[in-house]
């Protein structure tokens, strides 16, 4: 038998004004969660997600979202780290609201915890890409990615 609980733990370690509450982040995640999990999601600041980036991916800058998956089965279990600057900023550039795009990252990351990859080739990205856009559109929100199909 398969649980379905989803063991949640939102830390918020950084001064954005409207960071998403628990509950929408929860929704997020469970729509994005098959099975069971217990999850971690962390708003950090520039500088913390700058750091993590460097340390576990070599890459000198911060990114919108990291994923750190500990296990898949008989649950998930991970940890995702969202940069709410960077998030904020994307969010203005591209045109979206800030609550769209944290939704968009927070399912991107929740796949990613499960095993899904957008850079092992166009097949995997597309894959994730479509189901990203499916969990979305569930939630209500607009395809994340207009114009690039």
């Amino acid at each position: 038998m398969i649980t379905r609980r989803l063991n949640l733990s939102v830390q918020y370690a950084c001064n954005v004004a409207e960071l998403p509450l628990r509950p929408q982040i929860r929704a997020w995640a469970r729509a994005a969660l098959e099975g069971g999990g217990q999850i971690t999601i962390r708003f950090v600041d520039d500088g913390e997600g700058r750091a993590l980036n460097h340390d576990y991916r070599g890459k000198d800058y911060a990114t919108n979202v990291l994923s750190f998956p500990y296990e898949r089965e008989p649950v998930v279990c991970g940890d995702l780290v969202v940069c709410a600057p960077v998030v904020e900023r994307e969010a203005v550039a591209q045109g979206k609201s800030a609550e769209a795009h944290y939704a968009h990252l927070i399912v991107h990351g929740m796949l990613h915890l499960q095993g899904f990859d957008h850079e092992s080739g166009k097949k995997q990205a597309r894959l994730m890409e479509n189901q990203e856009c499916v969990i979305l559109a569930s939630l209500g929100y607009a395809d994340p990615y207009p114009g690039e199909k």
